[in-house]
């Protein structure tokens, strides 16, 4: 999907990402006493990428890489791009290392002769075809890809490739690109890398984590050959934390954040959480988090204001009755907030909003959805307007409208900023957690049929970033709804599962079953959203019956 947001909302001017080289990287790994080992070089300390860090071996794609393709022995899944980043890592393995992953046309290994015979310095293919070697390009697997960072001046698009290590050869560095040559574990390369010994770069840091999953190396290539396409693929973001770069990957919490703010890569945007100042996202919106850090609501709720100076400020749930943190937004807005809506009325989210709107010279309405009868004592709330499924809230050039989203609470609804492609979730959709679904006014089914809603609308208003009331912007909203109700739907099997073996177990019973991947201090609240799933199991057993 195509970024949604306005440039002219954007924080920052866009500069273009260098371009992308084609290259490839290849992990030659082999099986040792101590388990898994994989082959590591130091770079040079005055190579243009990567100075001084330990890497995998590889380098960029020749043209004569491509040429090459009736010279190797290929896979019959394997596609033309995947055998000339095949043949590209097995150059520059004999480039850079003397090793060679070739064999003779009855299948034997490439010996130490064939070795002794080929000269590094010389043009590869037409020299193994001299000897009627046949690149082992069958051997080699795609374990990811990476594309470099978009804020880094050299950047590669580059397949992390695999293969198994020849016998009886050894690797010698050519002491010009290449330095080094060592054979590690990945857990101890993380480890020294920790201790500040051993210097890797962030995709080298996410691959070697990655490979500790594995106890030998036909381990790693059978789940490379499954699919025979990466099993992963990331260009990742970086922003400020703690005072430092920090980078992400695609799944990981503050990606979308990052993507948002700084779309062409720039490392400009500060992640710390802080509840002093008012976080800008884009020019007309601006993020406010309350000072009510913990198990429930994260690093605090997540109070938003849209609009701009011209138009006046829509303040999306207000938060708890804290005074200073109201008065942090009224300043915020100068004052000039136009309409206060709260998502639901949680206590979390909506007691804020009559002493907001008494700060206000002018009051705002206070909009939302009145709690329902099945809401406990401390989440009553009355609005000033009703506000109805579809309706638009316009200020200027900033639209909002709104999605009636049950299931969290019963008069729970999400926001959609028209003109910037942006989702306002409240707590239907978390960053790093999964809400909670509390009978009897939340509800399971209510709360499914509702990321369904979310999904259509997605598609429908091309919504790609999702805002949260607790935890960072999320990317690829779509997405994110599709493995939430994966996620809800996986774990209503566990549910089942657990009421199948304890057909007469109490609710504590089953979450011990259910629940047995999420740490036991949590199983309290995990019981709620357990009740939740029981009662869509057993209605549609009834229904069924």
């Amino acid at each position: 999907m195509l970024h949604m947001v306005r440039p002219l909302e954007l924080l920052y001017p866009q500069r273009e990402p260098a371009a992308l080289r084609p290259a490839a990287t290849v992990l030659l790994l082999r099986d040792s006493s101590q388990g898994l080992q994989v082959l590591m070089t130091r770079r040079s300390l005055t190579a243009s990428f990567a100075p001084g860090a330990y890497v995998f071996p590889g380098g960029g794609i020749d043209p004569t890489d491509a040429q090459s393709h009736a010279q190797a022995r290929r896979r019959p899944r394997q596609s033309d791009l995947h055998l000339t980043q095949a043949i590209a890592a097995i150059r520059e393995s004999f480039e850079e290392l003397g090793v060679l992953l070739a064999r003779h046309a009855d299948g034997s290994l490439a010996s130490a002769a064939d070795i002794a015979a080929l000269d590094r310095q010389q043009a590869f293919a037409p020299q193994c075809a001299k000897r009627q070697l046949l690149l082992a390009a069958d051997e080699v697997f795609v374990l990811a890809h990476w594309s470099t960072d978009r804020d880094l001046p050299r950047r590669f698009d580059v397949p992390f490739l695999v293969a198994r290590m020849p016998p009886d050869q050894t690797p010698v560095a050519d002491e010009s690109e290449q330095f080094e040559p060592v054979w590690v574990r990945p857990e101890e390369a993380l480890s020294r890398h920790e201790a500040g010994e051993f210097f890797i770069v962030f995709p080298t840091i996410r691959t070697l984590e990655r490979l500790q999953a594995y106890k030998l190396v036909q381990e790693v290539l059978d789940a490379c050959a499954v699919t025979d396409e990466p099993l992963w693929t990331s260009c990742p973001r970086a922003g400020w934390l703690a005072g430092k770069e920090a980078r992400y990957m695609e799944h990981e919490a503050p990606f979308g954040e990052l993507a948002l703010t700084c779309p062409d890569g720039q490392i400009v945007h500060t992640l710390d959480w802080q509840t002093e100042q008012p976080v800008a996202l884009l020019k007309n919106v601006q993020r406010l988090t309350a000072p009510n850090p913990g198990v429930m609501t994260g690093p605090g709720t997540n109070s938003y204001l849209v609009g701009d100076p011209h138009s006046g400020y829509i303040v999306i749930d207000p938060g708890p009755a804290d005074l200073p943190h109201l008065e942090k937004i009224w300043r915020a807005a100068a004052g000039q907030i136009r309409m206060i809506v709260c998502t639901h009325s949680h206590a979390d989210h909506s007691p804020g909003a009559r002493p907001l709107q008494a700060l206000c010279e002018v009051r705002p309405p206070i909009l939302g959805l009145p709690s329902a009868a099945t809401a406990n004592a401390s989440s009553q709330f009355t609005p000033d307007r009703a506000l109805a499924h579809g309706e638009q809230l316009k200020l200027s050039q900033h639209t909002l409208q709104v999605l009636h989203t049950p299931g969290h609470a019963a008069n729970h609804l999400c926001l959609v900023l028209i003109e910037d492609g942006l989702l306002f979730s409240g707590d239907h959709v978390l960053n790093g957690s999964t809400t909670i679904v509390n009978p009897p006014d939340g509800n399971m089914t209510d709360y499914l049929d509702s990321l369904d809603l979310l999904a259509k609308a997605c598609e429908q208003l091309h919504i790609e970033f999702i805002l949260p009331a607790h935890g960072y912007v999320l990317g690829f909203a779509p997405l994110a709804i599709q493995q939430l109700k994966a996620h809800r739907l996986k774990r209503e099997a566990k549910v089942v599962l657990a009421m199948q073996a304890l057909p007469h177990g109490t609710l504590q019973d089953w979450v011990a079953h259910a629940y047995a991947d999420v740490p036991p201090r949590l199983w309290p609240v995990a019981a709620r959203s357990l009740q939740a799933h029981v009662e869509r199991i057993q209605s549609m057993t009834s229904n069924h019956g």
